[in-house]
């Protein structure tokens, strides 16, 4: 009964900062609001899921929906003042200063999104870190559609304040048509 309850109130945590949606086939797969967006697992089938994870699968939904609102000063606001940002192929920024000048992007013109696949937190809850896929889109030139995809891995850690802020995020380029590394092949639910 009591594992009843903590899959209730997991999946109602996950409904609230909308990662969760309907179930999509038989494979229990979560959906997603766009055809297009990458399929994750079911946290709800994990059988690692804890209040830390969701913390930070919640933390990470709050992130990448305020840069989709916000774009790139959005992005900088959540790194704690002595955050790193690895950009791959690109000196690191040190620095939410930095970071901040280095995000100087307009979300209409540039949308950064992203969705994490698992996340682990520190025994000592304080720290923690999420990895997942992303994908930026915008346009060429000639008005062409650019979409640039990848891997990242976020580090957050807990401010003395009690508010949760970006130690370290990373991110590795990859072929679009790379597909996705995490995917169980079809009857290996």
């Amino acid at each position: 009964m009591a594992g009843n309850w903590r899959v209730f109130l997991c999946w109602v945590a996950l409904a609230g900062v909308g990662l969760v949606a309907a179930p999509r086939g038989a494979q229990g797969q979560l959906g997603f609001p766009d055809a297009t967006a990458q399929a994750a697992p079911n946290p709800l089938a994990d059988p690692t899921v804890n209040p830390g994870k969701v913390l930070l699968f919640d933390l990470e939904a709050r992130f990448a929906r305020d840069v989709l609102e916000r774009g790139g000063a959005a992005f900088a606001e959540w790194f704690a003042p002595d955050g790193v940002a690895l950009g791959n192929g690109k000196a690191p920024l040190l620095g939410r200063v930095a970071i901040a000048s280095g995000a100087n992007w307009d979300p209409k013109v540039y949308q950064l999104t992203w969705t994490p696949t698992d996340a682990q937190m520190s025994p000592a809850g304080d720290e923690g870190y999420t990895w997942g896929h992303f994908e930026g889109h915008s346009k060429d030139m000639n008005g062409n559609p650019v979409t640039v995809t990848g891997r990242f891995i976020t580090i957050w850690r807990k401010q003395a304040d009690g508010s949760w802020k970006v130690a370290l995020d990373a991110g590795a380029d990859e072929p679009v048509e790379a597909g996705d590394c995490c995917k169980l092949p079809p009857g290996e639910h």
